[in-house]
């Protein structure tokens, strides 16, 4: 699905959004704090819009997609820029060594994984002890009008843009089921506890209609020894 819409993922984005998306890969790289000389993993990371935003400090980036479409589109739209490094990967199963990156980050991926338990392991296997994780992705809006008027968007509103807007509209159709389905936060934060992770937060984006998820490996934590 994602191969069929490749071609113009991110205008769709943007769009979609009513421009938000912008906002919340800000909020995410932020959140990410990307130093100098830090390897770290962005997975679903489609085209690598939100890639490149995290290599601006210096950091070197391996940017991860299950879809080689994407990935395609990715490589030829960045290909002079030398902190970006694309790889064709599964979540649930990332080709990379134990500790191996200072921070793990997806942004509206997680959804899309069918095991998203295992793949929250995945990120917690490759993070390093010390390094952190960070989740961005539709939630749900803890205010009852927002989140009815919120869900009437995705229903209603959403399709016609995306008949406008999208290379392969007909992709599109779960979005909106998938958003409804997916868990709060409370329990989202539950599953990065459980994967191992310590510090577990959470804040709220756009009135909840997005929710940023961090969490860190502590060095205790991941040694079997301690």
């Amino acid at each position: 699905m994602f191969d069929l819409v490749s071609t113009h993922y991110d205008r769709t984005n943007a769009l979609l959004s009513v421009g938000n998306a912008s906002l919340w890969r800000v909020a995410t790289t932020r959140a990410v704090n990307p130093k100098r000389g830090e390897r770290i993993l962005d997975i679903a990371a489609g085209t690598g819009t939100s890639s490149v935003a995290l290599s601006h400090t210096g950091a070197h980036v391996v940017a991860a997609d299950f879809s080689e479409g994407m990935i395609k589109v990715g490589r030829e739209r960045h290909a002079g820029n030398p902190n970006v490094e694309f790889v064709q990967a599964d979540a649930t199963a990332l080709p990379f060594a134990d500790g191996e990156f200072d921070a793990v980050t997806i942004s509206f991926g997680l959804r899309n994984v069918v095991e998203p338990k295992k793949a929250i392991a995945e990120f917690y296997r490759v993070t390093k002890p010390g390094g952190r994780v960070v989740i961005c992705e539709f939630s749900t809006p803890p205010f009852t009008p927002i989140r009815v008027g919120y869900f009437a968007y995705l229903n209603h509103v959403m399709p016609r843009i995306v008949k406008l807007a999208s290379s392969n509209a007909e992709a599109y159709d779960y979005l909106g089921e998938s958003i409804a389905a997916w868990p709060d936060q409370p329990t989202l934060s539950a599953w990065l506890r459980d994967a191992g992770y310590d510090a577990v937060a959470y804040r709220n984006l756009s009135l909840g209609i997005v929710a940023l998820h961090r969490g860190i490996k502590t060095a205790a934590a991941a040694s079997p020894t301690s």
